[in-house]
């Protein structure tokens, strides 16, 4: 916590929550009423990660904004929910790990993880589907924790 620096805080909060609101507002103006949005938020909102204090705070304040703009755009008939990622197998670790370290770091994880595995994009992706969908029609200002239940036990 106290490594923490102006340019890092700015960095996160610009990208994850300044970037979203402005989006979102933006497209807001040629949005169908009756739509979907689902935001991009993560399990760090919820369960506490050394170092991890601002990307953590980033991501609550998008869960907060899809439980406001869920009243805020009701009028407009618009459902608004967060999925909330867990450790997903991805590139994303490529630039600053090793294979062997990225291996490493998989095993540890996956012993943390109730159902002994990383979870893939492509699951994600279903669950936004969902979300998206008319299946979901009375769905809205919800978390969706798509994370092997890590989130939950």
């Amino acid at each position: 916590m106290g490594e923490i620096s102006e340019q890092h805080f700015y960095n996160l909060i610009d990208v994850n929550v300044k970037g979203l609101l402005f989006t979102v507002q933006k497209a807001l103006p040629i949005f169908r009423d009756g739509g979907s949005i689902i935001l991009n938020a993560s399990i760090g909102a919820s369960k506490a990660g050394e170092g991890l204090s601002v990307y953590s705070a980033t991501k609550a304040a998008i869960r907060s904004f899809a439980r406001t703009w869920t009243v805020e755009l009701k009028h407009r008939k618009i459902r608004v929910n967060a999925v909330s990622p867990g450790s997903i197998d991805t590139p994303i670790m490529s630039p600053v790990m090793s294979e062997q370290e990225y291996e490493q770091f998989k095993n540890n994880v996956t012993k943390t993880i109730p159902m002994g595995r990383m979870g893939s994009s492509d699951e994600v992706a279903k669950a936004v589907s969902f979300l998206a969908s008319d299946d979901a029609s009375y769905i809205t200002g919800i978390e969706l924790f798509v994370d092997g239940g890590v989130a939950q036990v």
